[in-house]
């Protein structure tokens, strides 16, 4: 999920074992499963600075992207968050890293799209097609809004999963049935965090190419389901 700069923050390097006196337990875990992607992250040289929250507020996702001044946030919000705990409760803890290291790889597409200027863009030779009626404009605003961060929801997710396929495959099956079961428990059919589509096309890994990066493998398939989707 991107949401913007949280303020009130503590502010950590990249290289995240700065101030790890200052973090709990579960910080350090989550940050420390993340770390393959932050490094690839520093190897790109994407903007990302990383945010622990001091204490989360109501709603936060544990793990959220945001983007202040040119440059990617990544937001922290474990501290009495309970969905710090939910997001992998039915998961058994030597399990764990590997779906932290996912959910790290989808924050980190969103701030690679926003680095290439491609934020609710559609790919070359896509265009909306058909129009939609609404007596309070505010509603179509709010459908439109709906759409862009389902597609770009659907390509985050895509590039967690090709992340996955080319570091981890042995693990592919198991993070695309934990995935799957996240989406498919959405609450509400074609809102922003239903990405079944993308979801289902990359059920086993397959099209992703190991040799292109995870964003490259990625938009092949997203492509595909912005068809279906649409």
């Amino acid at each position: 999920m991107f949401k913007p700069l949280l303020l009130a923050a503590i502010t950590l390097a990249a290289t995240f074992p700065l101030h790890a006196a200052e973090l709990t337990a579960q910080e350090k875990r989550w940050l420390h499963a993340a770390a393959p992607v932050l490094n690839y992250s520093q190897q790109l040289k994407l903007p990302v600075d990383i945010i622990v929250q001091p204490q989360a507020r109501p709603g936060d996702v544990p793990l959220a992207m945001g983007f202040d001044k040119g440059r990617c946030k990544l937001v922290f919000s474990m501290r009495g968050n309970p969905d710090a705990e939910n997001v992998l409760k039915d998961v058994p803890e030597a399990e764990q890293d590997r779906l932290i290291e996912a959910m790290a790889a989808h924050e980190l597409a969103h701030c690679w799209r926003y680095a290439q200027g491609a934020w609710h863009a559609l790919p070359a030779g896509f265009v909306e097609v058909g129009d939609e009626t609404a007596q309070d404009a505010a509603l179509l605003a709010a459908s439109r809004a709906m759409r862009e961060t389902r597609r770009e929801e659907g390509f985050a997710d895509l590039v967690a999963l090709a992340w996955v396929q080319r570091s981890h495959p042995q693990d592919y099956a198991r993070v695309h049935g934990w995935l799957a079961k996240v989406r498919g428990n959405v609450a509400v059919p074609r809102s922003g965090h239903d990405t079944r589509v993308w979801v289902k096309l990359a059920e086993d890994g397959v099209q992703f190419s190991s040799a292109a990066t995870p964003f490259e493998a990625a938009s092949t398939v997203w492509r595909e389901g912005l068809l279906h989707d649409e």
